[in-house]
């Protein structure tokens, strides 16, 4: 992932600004554009909000309403090809929350992927092992079968090969807090595996690892998050929660993460100080 098509839920998501930006420049609102249509006011609505699948007609109707050239009406049929394909993810759509594979169609496209981890080595680099053990820590609170967790450790598995060995991979950047590296999941044996596979994980070129030290000064109360950049569209922040997950759009709010990232990147340990951290927690837990 990306295909050379990119990703599908991008592709939604860019089909549906488009149609919004076309109506909103001839000045229509969507009940407007619904009656002209003789479509329902939700119909539009859901359809630039790419919580449906307009079809080929739907798209003709729209561009005939807008008056758009035949140039644009190639472009909006090339995102509403692209967006009918199918993600690797959706594979796994059974045993994966909704909110979830819309966060992995999301990064199969960014470009640039900033990860604040208070309490978890991140899902892009967890061994399989590790990752085990922490979907299994919440199965006694979430319901989730035994064929659900091997689904979701094959799913992160896939992710990290999807994402990080990609040809074209995101520049990405981690800061994790460091209580990471002594909170156990599993065995020792599992622990001294996951610090060995994030010292090397670290070492790829377009990957960063920092520590934030429990020393350090650490001002910015947030959970974990991710923030995703893309080449054609706006900024997404993704927050997960125990049961739900929801993305921050506003773009006042996302700058506002960002800058929250990079308060608690600067506040952390250097790449190699992290490593020499990271390679002193590996030894500990040989014990």
């Amino acid at each position: 992932m990306p295909s050379q098509q990119g990703s599908p839920t991008v592709r939604r998501l860019r089909l549906g600004q488009e149609l919004r930006l076309l109506r909103e420049r001839h000045k229509l609102t969507g009940a407007v554009a619904a009656r002209q249509l003789g479509w329902s006011p939700s119909k539009v609505s859901r359809i630039e909000a790419a919580k449906t699948m307009p079809s080929a007609d739907d798209v003709k109707a729209m561009a005939k309403l807008y008056r758009v050239d035949e140039d644009k009406l190639d472009e909006l049929f090339g995102l509403l090809r692209d967006a009918d394909q199918r993600g690797w993810w959706e594979d796994y759509e059974d045993s994966l929350p909704e909110e979830y594979t819309r966060f992995l169609g999301l990064e199969a496209e960014a470009v640039f992927q900033r990860n604040w981890e208070p309490q978890l080595v991140p899902g892009l680099l967890q061994t399989e092992d590790y990752a085990r053990e922490v979907i299994l820590a919440v199965r006694g609170i979430v319901r989730i079968t035994h064929s659900g967790v091997r689904s979701r450790v094959e799913a992160r598995m896939d992710r990290q090969q999807r994402v990080l060995r990609r040809p074209d991979p995101p520049e990405m950047r981690f800061v994790l807090d460091e209580s990471v590296l002594t909170r156990r999941f599993g065995e020792p044996s599992v622990m001294r595996a996951q610090m060995e596979h994030l010292l090397e994980m670290s070492l790829l070129p377009h990957v960063s690892v920092r520590v934030l030290t429990m020393e350090s000064l650490h001002p910015v109360n947030t959970g974990a998050f991710i923030h995703l950049k893309f080449a054609a569209f706006d900024d997404v922040v993704y927050l997960e929660h125990l049961y739900t997950a929801h993305f921050v759009e506003d773009l006042e709010r996302v700058a506002g993460y960002e800058a929250a990232f990079e308060h608690i990147r600067s506040e952390a340990l250097d790449e190699d100080e992290s490593r020499v951290l990271i390679q002193r927690k590996a030894m500990l837990w040989r014990r």
